[in-house]
C-alpha cells in the first residue's frame, strides 16, 4: 500500500494530523510518493515511518513565514521572489540521509520539467529532489538537475496518485489538503481580480485531482483520507497549524475506523464507493497492520 502526499503549502500541516491517525493504527506504508510540501512531509515519514508525526508536529507548530519564505536577494530577483534558504534549513534539521535510497521506506518526489511540462519522478540526491518538488514557480527558485529545469510538482500532479500507480502500488492512501481537494460548492466569487483568480485556480486543481483519482481508482483501491477542515488559512499563515493537525487527526482516525476496502474504487467521505465495516468484516484499521 502506497501513501500519496499531495501539495498545499501551509495546508500541509493537515498531513501531520492524518499521519497521527495512521501511526496510531500501526500503519507502515510500502512506499511514499509526495509532491511539493507533501514531498517534504513524505520524506520525513519515509525516514521515520512509525514516529514521524510527533516530530513534524513540533516543526509545523513552531514555523513562521520568514523561516520558510525569506525574501530573495538581487541574485534571485529574476528567478523567484523568495530564496530557498528556509527550505534548505528545514531539510538539514530533519536529519535525513543524503540519498533517497537510504530512507527506510521507498520514496519518490514528484517535480515538473519547466521546459516540457512533464512530471519527473526523482531519486538519488534527496535535498535537490525536495527543493525541486517544492519550487513554487515564481516564488522559489527552480532547480537544475540532470540537465532539466525543475519546479513544483504540484503544477502537474497536485495529488501524485498516477506516479504511485506507475511505481507499482497495489493500493493508495491519499493525504490531500485544501479546498481544491474537497467537493466544490457552487459559488460566485466577488468581482475582484484576486477572488476571481483564486476561484479559477481552485477549479483548475480540483478537476486535475478528480481526473487523476478517477483514473487510478479504475485499477486499484484509492482511499482518500478526510481532514474535516472547512475553514483553511491563508497560504502564508502558519499560526493555525495546531488547529489543522488536531482536526485532521480526529477526522481521519474516525474515518479509518469505519472503513473497509473491497477491490478497486474510490473510497472517501463523499463518494458512493465508501462502505462501513459490518460485523465480522475487516476494517481498514485491521487491514493496514498487515
Amino acid at each position: 500500500m502506497a501513501v500519496v502526499v499531495g501539495a498545499g503549502g501551509v495546508l500541509g500541516a493537515a498531513h501531520v494530523g492524518i499521519g497521527y491517525a495512521l501511526e496510531q493504527r500501526g500503519f507502515v506504508p510500502d512506499m511514499i510518493v509526495g509532491t511539493s510540501v507533501g514531498a517534504l512531509n513524505g520524506a520525513i515519514a519515509a525516514a521515520h515511518p512509525e514516529t514521524a508525526a510527533p516530530w513534524l508536529d513540533h516543526v509545523w507548530t513552531q514555523l513562521h513565514r520568514r523561516e520558510v519564505y525569506p525574501l530573495g536577494h538581487r541574485l534571485f530577483a529574476r528567478a523567484s521572489v523568495f530564496t530557498d534558504r528556509g527550505l534548505r534549513r528545514l531539510i538539514a534539521r530533519a536529519g535525513l540521509p543524503s540519498r533517497i535510497e537510504q530512507l527506510s521506506v521507498p520514496f519518490t518526489a514528484v517535480a515538473m520539467d519547466l521546459v516540457t511540462g512533464s512530471p519527473v519522478l526523482l531519486d538519488h540526491d534527496l535535498e535537490s529532489a525536495l527543493l525541486a518538488s517544492a519550487a513554487i514557480p515564481g516564488m522559489l527558485p527552480p532547480v537544475d538537475r540532470g540537465g532539466r529545469v525543475l519546479v513544483d510538482g504540484g503544477v502537474i500532479a497536485y495529488v501524485p496518485v498516477l506516479a504511485a500507480l506507475q511505481a507499482g502500488a497495489a493500493s493508495v492512501v491519499v493525504l490531500s489538503t485544501g479546498p481544491e481537494s474537497s467537493p466544490l460548492r457552487p459559488t460566485t466569487p466577488r468581482r475582484r481580480a484576486g477572488a476571481i483568480a483564486a476561484r479559477a485556480g481552485t477549479l483548475l486543481l480540483h478537476h486535475q485531482i478528480e481526473r487523476d483519482l478517477y483514473e487510478v481508482s479504475q485499477h486499484i483501491p484509492a482511499v482518500v483520507l478526510p481532514t474535516g477542515i472547512e475553514t483553511w488559512p491563508a497560504p502564508w499563515d502558519f499560526r493555525q497549524a495546531r488547529r489543522l493537525i488536531s482536526t485532521a487527526s480526529r477526522t481521519a482516525g474516525h474515518f479509518l475506523d469505519g472503513l473497509r476496502v473491497s477491490g478497486p474504487g474510490l473510497y472517501r467521505v463523499d463518494g458512493p464507493s465508501v462502505t462501513s465495516a459490518g460485523p465480522g468484516e475487516p476494517s481498514t484499521s485491521s487491514m493496514i497492520r498487515g
